[in-house]
């Protein structure tokens, strides 16, 4: 190449680069990565504090990825054209925490079998999850505590969902309630 040509194609091969080069990060991952639900195991598993990851594991939500291996939601997927509704991300998105975010927000404690975990209605929890942090709803919401709401959980039932027959918020709210009663008492 003569002249400046050839700058002109070192700039656009640069240019090219920065789009498709991925980012990477010299410390721990950006803030909110998700940390697996048993993070949660540690702190809220004893029957004094209401016992709550034992109430998800009892739950459907804890088996939500699961589901997407029935015969019944092979066929629903099959109705819409997906092959393995276990590898669609249509599917995926809302049978499996996390599903979607750029990796380097997925710990190594992270699980995608977990299913809807507890970090699919309160936020990825690196930031949250230590005991000095969750003593104190502020600072835990200031660290990337979700408190969820009625459009947390629209955000998967609703009628995009091949089984939605309708969402009642409140029905929905008392039969995953996992109150810790040590606070209530307070």
């Amino acid at each position: 190449m003569k002249g400046s040509n050839w700058l002109y194609a070192l700039g656009a091969c640069a240019l090219a680069l920065s789009f498709s080069a991925p980012r990477v990060y010299a410390a721990d991952p950006p803030a909110h990565a998700f940390v697996g639900a048993d993070k949660c195991k540690m702190c809220h598993n004893s029957a004094a504090k209401g016992a709550q990851y034992t109430q998800w594991t009892e739950s459907k939500h804890s088996k939500a990825y699961l589901t997407l291996a029935t015969e019944e939601a092979k066929k629903a997927a099959a109705a819409k054209g997906i092959a393995d509704p276990q590898k669609a991300d249509e599917c995926l998105r809302c049978h499996v925490t996390g599903h979607g975010v750029p990796a380097y927000k997925l710990t190594d404690k992270y699980q995608a079998a977990q299913g809807v975990s507890c970090e699919s209605c309160h936020g990825g929890g690196a930031d949250y999850w230590k005991m000095e942090v969750m003593k104190d709803q502020a600072k835990s919401v200031a660290a990337g505590m979700v408190m969820p709401t009625e459009d947390t959980c629209k955000k998967c039932h609703n009628a995009d969902s091949p089984s939605f027959k309708g969402f009642d918020f409140a029905a929905a709210k008392s039969k995953i309630a996992h109150p810790n009663p040590q606070k209530a008492a307070r």
